[in-house]
């Protein structure tokens, strides 16, 4: 099991929102039609699956990679050892992803991070976020306002810069500087012993990051999810992740 005529299940991470009384999980089409593009079959992963250690298990087993997506929801501040709440919690997606991060690491699942998904990796592994970017205090802005139409929010807001020799620039092509869209609040403080930095903004923050000892395990800060048929460096990415879904599959196939 795990594939479809060649093409590679992946596991998507969801949101849980209060939709007029109904608790309710949800992922943005942009992240399924992007997998879908790129050659993979994506299938949303609903947090119950932490209800019980044999369902992840089970679910897992049958994928052959992970796309951690990006939320308006924030992780809860205590995963990364600072007190205080957080306004905009989803403490299941918080377990779901984790479970999934420590499951994947384990076995050599490639996983995909986008915007809360590279979060989510870095404090899996140890590190820690800015709780909010106004503490980084670099100028940089790295959020539009939300008021704008959907286009201008997700259009080009600055450069990164790509490490010599990382995933990120052999996915790429080289390490030339990249423009790319920034929506987001919070960002990396520390990243972490396990994890390699793979790009920073020109104000120094981290823009993305990969696991160390593993085949792919990469997570980025932007958006690559949206319109990658419109952008090369995004349709990049994710062929590489499917890629390395696909090879993952042979590998675990007996």
């Amino acid at each position: 099991m795990g594939i479809i005529f060649n093409k590679p299940l992946i596991g998507v991470t969801m949101c849980q929102i209060d939709h007029h009384g109904h608790l309710t999980q949800s992922v943005h089409n942009k992240y399924l039609t992007a997998i879908a593009q790129a050659g993979g079959v994506p299938l949303a992963l609903p947090q119950q699956l932490c209800a019980a250690p044999q369902l992840l298990e089970q679910a897992l087993a049958a994928l052959d990679g992970v796309l951690l997506t990006g939320s308006p929801s924030n992780i809860e501040p205590w995963h990364y050892g600072e007190a205080g709440s957080e306004a905009h919690a989803d403490p299941g997606r918080d377990r779901l992803a984790f479970a999934i991060i420590t499951w994947a690491t384990s076995r050599k699942m490639p996983l995909f991070g986008i915007c809360r998904g590279m979060q989510e990796l870095v404090v899996a592994n140890g590190g820690a976020l800015w709780r909010d970017l106004d503490q980084f205090k670099r100028g940089l802005p790295h959020h539009p306002e939300a008021t704008q139409p959907l286009n201008q929010q997700y259009a080009p807001a600055h450069d990164v810069f790509p490490e010599a020799d990382g995933l990120l620039a052999s996915l790429l092509g080289g390490d030339a500087t990249l423009a790319v869209n920034s929506l987001h609040h919070q960002g990396i403080r520390e990243p972490g012993p396990q994890l390699r930095i793979e790009a920073r903004a020109p104000d120094g923050l981290i823009e993305a990051v990969s696991l160390r000892h593993h085949p792919f395990a990469l997570a980025v800060q932007w958006h690559p999810e949206w319109q990658p048929e419109h952008n090369d460096a995004s349709r990049a990415l994710f062929a590489g992740f499917i890629h390395a879904a696909q090879h993952y599959h042979k590998e675990k196939t007996p």
